[in-house]
């Protein structure tokens, strides 16, 4: 699919965001966005030095370690994060999908290269379902393990706790993403208040933590590490989860909001908590099983932990939401075949809720706990998928910089490499972690990208052999208006994927009831590797013959697919369709795999699979379904 840019306006549905003031949308920010790597603390300093990780708890090794997090903090999430990649936004939205699109339309000119920055950045998109599984999971279990510290007696009761929460967490989005948020958001600015408060009064006690702002001490940490340091840096790394999310949401708030929640709030409260466990550790070693608690006193405990179980269920819903946004993004972008999308709010368009998706997501989060039974276990998933990630997002960012912006060579490769050497260097440390639980979001993200790669394959498939039996549509018009066929007073719409050959629905309906309408619309719908198409720009009219008409339908990855609604931009092109005398004719492929074909035998088995389980085209396109007419079509591939 390619971007139309010098054709295609953006409707900027988030053009509510300029008439929303920035503390409201900073406070937003802060609520959705922040949520994962809010939940950092609960688990990062105690993973660091497990007895794997062959790091002693030492004052020195304290200094070090929350050194490297400070500063891993420092360069990765606010000089990479916040200052760089926030610029790179493709119209107004950010993610993976949206940057692999940026990075693909620099590049436009090398097909080759385009074609593999395209299915590299689909496979970093498919990295995200591993952590949509793995943050929940990780997030509800290190929070509801406080009641371990509260007394030993509770835990057996925590992974059935742990369990009920998440359960309740996804029988709720039923509801809609925008009930939860209004609900919990404040929660997560008492949140980092908090993380920073606690922090604060463990510094006061102990400021020979602060020596950590040092990066010197960082590096020492890390060179001291030897053979080992790997296993040290796969555990700081957990400090950066949720860094993504800062790119990924930038479409709801904006890049200000979300830099002045980070530079404000988010980036002061965690230096001061992480400095603050550290802090807590030199003077009480004990602590170690679980610090993020042990900074509170006992009257406050279950306090905490109700507070941490709240901020892990916002770590989680923003995970779950950018779930559904990255599936429908990647059905729209032709990588998923249809599948149910329910429209929770009727301001907010990006406000979905995916049953399927759901469904699917709280049966992974399930087994994950059930398997695991502790975030402690969880961690070793966890970080691969994140570094990973942002490896990809490096080599994406690089084509838009160089290609897009215009920098200089030099100066766009040594960046590149700072920050790749860097991403790089957390990925080892994950790495090493696979048979831990690290191969359970690379396999799902594999699982997916091989599905995913397969469907847009088999639909290309579709498509050529459409093309290649088809009847050319201009011949087939000019021979049918020679004739005296019966016209039937009415507008026929006629949707094709390739508008040149004559649909078959339309064949069918001549054949077997032996009439033509009087109005005959061969309808396109095209989705285009741009966030918004705006409402101006959302059809072309081409009027073939006296009864004949081609209109194309454009939408972008997060425009909301509703033709009925498109089609009434039609009329002041010169084309009237009246909704109550209009019929729409479908045609359902059947797809029927051949040796021999385009694919592998039992990929075009899978294609054809998927195609039969495809949603319906009525609901996912808004058609009024008491004026629809589906006829079946064989396809060999």
């Amino acid at each position: 699919m390619s971007a139309k840019d010098s054709a295609i306006d953006v409707d900027n549905p988030s053009a509510h965001i300029k008439r929303q003031s920035t503390a409201a949308l900073t406070l937003g920010a802060i609520g959705v966005v922040y949520g994962d790597i809010g939940t950092s603390p609960l688990y990062t300093v105690k993973e660091v030095f497990l007895p794997a990780t062959g790091v002693a708890l030492t004052p020195e090794n304290l200094v070090g370690a929350v050194s490297a997090i400070f500063w891993a903090l420092m360069l990765i999430v606010t000089l990479k994060y916040v200052i760089l990649i926030l610029r790179a936004d493709n119209r107004g939205e950010g993610g993976a999908l949206a940057l692999t699109a940026l990075a693909a339309n620099a590049v436009k000119h090398h097909p080759k290269l385009r074609h593999f920055l395209l299915l590299l950045g689909l496979f970093g998109a498919t990295l995200f379902y591993g952590d949509s599984v793995i943050t929940p999971a990780i997030s509800v279990l290190g929070a509801v393990e406080g009641l371990e510290v509260v007394t030993p007696v509770l835990q057996p009761y925590v992974v059935p706790i742990a369990l009920t929460v998440l359960v309740l967490l996804f029988v709720m989005q039923r509801w809609g993403t925008n009930l939860v948020g209004k609900f919990f958001g404040p929660i997560i600015v008492v949140w980092f208040l908090i993380l920073g408060l606690t922090g604060i009064e463990q510094i006061v006690q102990t400021p020979e933590i602060l020596a950590a702002l040092n990066p010197l001490h960082g590096i020492h940490f890390l060179l001291d590490r030897g053979p080992l340091v790997l296993a040290a840096v796969g555990a700081i790394v957990l400090a950066l989860t949720g860094a993504e999310a800062l790119y990924a949401d930038m479409g709801h708030f904006g890049r200000k909001p979300i830099q002045i929640a980070w530079m404000g709030l988010v980036m002061p409260s965690l230096a001061l908590h992480y400095m603050g466990q550290g802090a807590l550790l030199m003077h009480d070693a004990t602590a170690i099983e679980n610090p993020f608690f042990r900074m509170f006193p006992d009257d406050w405990m279950i306090a905490a932990v109700v507070l941490a179980t709240l901020a892990a269920i916002i770590a989680s819903q923003a995970v779950i939401s950018g779930a559904y946004s990255m599936t429908k993004q990647a059905i729209l972008l032709g990588f998923l075949p249809r599948m149910d999308i329910k429209y929770t709010s009727e301001q907010e368009v990006g406000q979905i809720y995916m049953p399927g998706v759901n469904w699917i997501l709280l049966a992974g989060v399930v087994l994950a706990v059930l398997a695991f039974r502790s975030s402690s276990a969880l961690a070793g998933a966890y970080g691969i998928a994140v570094t990973l990630t942002m490896v990809i997002t490096t080599i994406m960012t690089f084509f838009v910089v160089h290609d897009a912006w215009k920098m200089s060579t030099p100066l766009a490769v040594a960046a590149t490499l700072f920050f790749l050497s860097i991403d790089s260097f957390l990925f080892a440390g994950c790495i090493i972690k696979f048979f831990d639980g690290g191969w359970l979001p690379l396999v799902m993200g594999l699982t997916l990208y091989l599905v995913m790669t397969t469907w847009s394959r088999g639909r290309e498939l579709v498509v050529e052999t459409i093309r290649r039996d088809g009847l050319d549509l201009n011949t087939f018009i000019q021979h049918i208006d020679s004739g005296h066929t019966h016209l039937a007073k009415r507008t026929a719409i006629y949707a094709v994927a390739n508008p040149e050959t004559v649909p078959q629905a339309l064949l069918h309906n001549m054949k077997h009831n032996q009439v033509l309408h009087e109005k005959n619309v061969i309808l396109t719908v095209e989705f285009e590797n741009v966030p918004w198409v705006s409402d101006k720009h959302r059809v072309r009219v081409e009027r073939l013959s006296e009864h004949f008409w081609q209109v194309w339908v454009t939408f972008g990855f997060m425009n909301t697919p509703d033709v009925p609604k498109a089609l009434k931009h039609c009329e002041p092109l010169g084309l009237d369709i009246p909704v109550f005398e209009t019929s729409y004719f479908l045609s359902r492929e059947t797809v029927i795999s051949t040796p021999g074909g385009g694919m592998a035998q039992w990929r075009e088995k899978l294609f054809s699979a998927m195609t039969r389980n495809s949603g319906g085209v009525v609901e996912f396109f808004h058609l009024p379904d008491n004026s629809v007419v589906e006829l079946g079509t064989r396809v060999q591939i």
